[in-house]
């Protein structure tokens, strides 16, 4: 195997862990139904099941205690936005040249929820042939 054909292999699983770290990021970010919840509305509510605990059947204790890893769960996921510009940073680098070769379309992109501004930076218009 050439230099070259390794260096291209290298490439492109760089171009698709790129890829597929944006996508799986996005798909964690993205808004869930009913009324969204702050840093502060997570916190009051973890302090809230904090004090129950101490009275809770064992049955209520269950389901608080899940809760309360849920919560956290969520309060760690909402910190993590620096992991989707860091990811969205990547993948524009990467998405043209990963269109081209994979023949993945515009409408592909947006399809999966890749958002029109992030796909104008990466370069892919509605008229860009792969």
């Amino acid at each position: 195997m050439s230099p070259e054909h390794k260096a291209a292999l290298a490439k492109g699983r760089e171009e698709g862990r790129a890829v597929r770290r944006y996508l799986t990021t996005l798909e964690e970010h993205r808004p869930k139904r009913g009324r969204k919840r702050t840093p502060e509305s997570i916190k009051k509510r973890l302090g809230s099941i904090s004090q129950q605990l101490t009275d809770a059947d064992p049955l209520t204790r269950l389901h608080l205690l899940q809760e309360r890893e849920n919560l956290s769960a969520e309060l760690a996921r909402n910190h993590s936005s620096d992991d989707l510009v860091a990811a969205e940073k990547a993948f524009v680098k990467v998405a043209k040249s990963y269109s081209r070769r994979k023949g993945v379309s515009y409408s592909a992109w947006r399809a999966v929820g890749v958002s029109v501004p992030v796909l104008e930076r990466a370069g892919i218009s509605r008229t860009t042939r792969s």
